[in-house]
């Protein structure tokens, strides 16, 4: 597999070429990549269409942008605007799954998209479908490459939570040449060099990270090396669905799945970038804008215009996110030499106003942290590395950069809005110093924090920590808070309808929310995503690791469970009641008043009862 040098940054477009004439003033009239995007194009290396079109031009490719085509025009004519690629088209479906992007967890059509302008959506359900099918249509012969979250975890057969079926791998149903996993970089750079040296598409099928198809009798004749996952349609069936689901979660070989036309054969995953090569795609010459095309905002970029991202990955693994599974668990991060420089050139732009909004990834406390076991062997597929003695945390790696990257001229505040996993703060006087110094410096009144539940029972299926945790970290934080004039506070995400979580369950968490004076708008309602573990829980009603029998909440159940959370709401009223008395909690309605919610908790020391 290749790797990510440094390239010729002088070469680099201002703005990554989205129509014929843009492309001609780089002195190109065919691009060598064409990149399809379903977001509209922010030049921010939060946006793949900037960080795959900038790595591959720095790889020494051509290329160019089709963003947000008109997918409803018979004639094609957006997909078509730049002609024939030279080497292929690649499809991105955008940073939210588009069927998520679509639906709100009770199957409402939603009715925005922040990744386009003017918050308008135009991305159709089932992106990499529709945007292939056009493409394959207009340009037969022509590789077609498709990526991203929605085809990475569709790569074998899946549940669906939108039509309530499990549906085909997806290069079974997408005229696609090749399926990237994971981040991409290296497989798309991989991919355009061996087309460039003449090798065709068809036998390309040994590169890290990609999924490939083969006909039935080929597999037949010659089967690859690896393990033969049940096959499509026999994984419908629930039992079955959770061998397989359990055989992909814990394998890092080759794995073959079967279907009646084609056999999908996903090739081990791809190295991460070291950290070299992360300094590199960082650093490349973003504008941090969007095209200047466009006419109306982009609402997603406005709440990361200015922030940093610090590293990759996630080892937390929870059951239900996806991140584990488009990132990998080995944490890789950037050097904090690079990260300055980056905020340094941030600092120098006009509308900067002093704020760095994010200093952060997926979890940002972390930033630096290590396991040699991931040098030799990558991370444990069967352990906890949350709780794992060999992991060393990062802590004063991320102090250091927040302290330094807070004394770069022009820079005000430094902000840690992604949130940090409060489990992973040390119980030691290097964490206790970080905790006080983070609620300080780098919040803006409030730390967010994701406990999802109390319940251990739930938490241990959600591969959370439980109740215990959540209470010392509280204790921690509150401590803190004893000699400050203005108090600061925990905003808490809260999951309902969790596989395995009860009414009960619910009933038990929102008396804890009232104790601990906590309160959420918003509490969001399990979605059932593909290639998760939560998923194969709720599709099948097993634990596929364990085989044990799972509760999993449908219909009535789910809405009672996420109005329980929001207590105050008064249209949830009737739903509070109905969940009270299923969980032979009627005790606990006498003091619930339909336009006012609760009342809050009764201080010590009062003879009355305290209610809900």
């Amino acid at each position: 597999m290749p790797s990510i040098t440094t390239g010729n940054i002088a070469g680099q477009p201002h703005y990554i070429p989205i129509t014929a004439e843009e492309l001609k003033m780089t002195g190109k009239n065919t691009p060598d990549i064409i990149l399809v995007s379903a977001d509209a194009y922010v030049d921010h290396p939060s946006f793949a269409a900037a960080l795959l079109g900038r790595t591959l031009i720095n790889a020494g490719f051509s290329v160019a942008i089709i963003s947000q085509p008109d997918w409803k025009d018979r004639e094609g004519t957006d997909f078509a605007q730049f002609g024939r690629p030279n080497l292929f088209f690649a499809i991105l479906p955008g940073a939210v799954d588009p069927m998520v992007s679509a639906y709100t967890p009770a199957l409402r059509r939603r009715h925005d998209d922040a990744y386009s302008p003017g918050g308008k959506p135009t991305r159709p359900e089932k992106t990499t479908l529709v945007y292939t099918n056009i493409l394959h249509r207009l340009f037969k012969d022509t590789p077609i490459i498709i990526g991203g979250i929605e085809a990475s975890l569709r790569r074998f057969a899946h549940y669906d939570y939108w039509s309530d079926t499990v549906k085909q791998g997806m290069l079974a149903d997408a005229p696609a040449s090749l399926l990237v996993y994971g981040m991409g970089e290296l497989q798309l750079i991989e991919i355009a060099s061996r087309l460039k040296n003449g090798e065709s598409i068809r036998d390309i099928t040994d590169i890290r990270g990609t999924c490939y198809t083969m006909s039935i009798a080929a597999f037949r004749e010659h089967p690859p090396a690896g393990t033969v996952l049940p096959g499509y349609p026999d994984v419908v069936r629930k039992e079955i669905y959770a061998e397989a689901f359990r055989t992909q979660y814990l394998s890092k070989d080759t794995l073959i799945q079967p279907h009646p036309k084609t056999v999908i054969v996903q090739n081990p995953p791809a190295r991460p970038l070291t950290t070299e090569e992360l300094d590199i795609i960082y650093e490349l010459p973003y504008t941090r804008k969007q095209h200047p095309a466009y006419k109306e905002p982009i609402p997603a970029l406005t709440p990361i215009q200015f922030s940093v991202t610090t590293h990759r990955g996630c080892f937390g693994a929870c059951s239900f996110c996806a991140i584990t599974h488009h990132q990998g668990k080995e944490i890789v991060s950037r050097s904090e030499a690079s990260i300055l420089r980056e905020v340094e050139r941030i600092a120098k732009m006009p509308e900067f106003r002093g704020t760095v909004s994010d200093l952060g990834g997926p979890s940002a406390n972390m930033y630096a942290s290590h396991c040699a076991n991931w040098e030799k062997n990558g991370p444990c597929p069967d352990k906890n590395c949350t709780t794992c003695p060999s992991l060393k945390m990062g802590t004063e790696e991320q102090l250091s950069l927040l302290r330094n990257v807070s004394r770069i001229r022009k820079v005000k505040h430094v902000f840690i809005s992604s949130g940090v996993r409060y489990d992973l703060v040390p119980t030691t006087e290097d964490g206790d110093k970080y905790l006080k110094e983070l609620t300080e410096r780098h919040i803006s009144g409030h730390l967010k924090v994701a406990p999802e539940h109390i319940s251990d029972r739930v938490t241990r299926l959600m591969n959370k920590p439980g109740k215990a945790a959540f209470d010392a970290f509280c204790k921690r934080f509150d401590a803190l808070q004893k000699d400050k004039p203005k108090r600061q506070y925990l905003v808490p995400y809260l999951m309902s309808s969790h596989p395995g979580c009860r009414i009960d369950d619910m009933v038990t968490l929102a008396l804890y929310l009232r104790e601990k004076g906590m309160y959420t708008e918003q509490v969001q309602d399990f979605t059932p995503v593909p290639m998760t573990l939560s998923t194969a829980m709720y599709y099948t009603g097993l634990d596929p690791l364990t085989g044990k029998k799972v509760h999993v909440p449908l219909g009535d159940e789910k809405r009672i469970q996420r109005a329980l959370l929001q207590w105050k709401d008064p249209k949830q009223y009737d739903y509070v009641v109905s969940g009270l008395l299923k969980a032979g909690r009627s005790d606990l309605i006498g003091d619930l008043v339909p336009n006012k919610g609760l009342p809050p908790v009764k201080k010590s020391g009062s003879s009355k009862k305290r209610r809900v």
